[in-house]
């Protein structure tokens, strides 16, 4: 009877080198992947937010010059509108429309006061 028993290593106990580093190379591809994913959806988060907001001053705009119930002369306007921290700058395009009592009115709206890059554009119509 055998007090101790006799111990044997496995040959094949493991992973060898290669086979870590292979593992931590598609690891760090896969990561360096998502962290690009991330950055990129984070700056369309902000450019969506801006281009919402531009949006929502052409709307306020629009429904300003129909709650006033004024009937706008033809050509450009340039202004300004103060809305969530920011100035936005606009041009409000003016033409006649077939119907003599409406005219079809165009917001472009702008970030910078250069006006030099375009955000949003929203059509409308106002009536006497």
């Amino acid at each position: 009877m055998y007090l101790f028993k006799q111990i044997t290593c496995k040959k094949n106990a493991g992973f060898t080198l290669i086979e870590v580093m292979v593992a931590l190379t598609i690891i760090a591809i896969s990561l360096g992947a998502l962290l690009s994913t991330s950055g990129t959806q984070a700056s369309s988060v902000s450019y969506l937010k801006h281009k919402t907001l531009a949006h929502w001053v052409a709307v306020n705009e629009l429904t300003q010059l129909r709650i006033a119930k004024e009937f706008p002369d033809l050509g450009d306007k340039k202004g300004s509108t103060k809305m969530a921290g920011n100035e936005w700058f606009w041009i409000r395009t003016t033409k006649k429309t077939e119907d003599k009592d409406a005219r079809q009115i165009t917001f472009k709206l702008y970030a910078d006061e250069a006006r030099k890059k375009n955000i949003t554009t929203l059509i409308g119509y106002a009536n006497r």
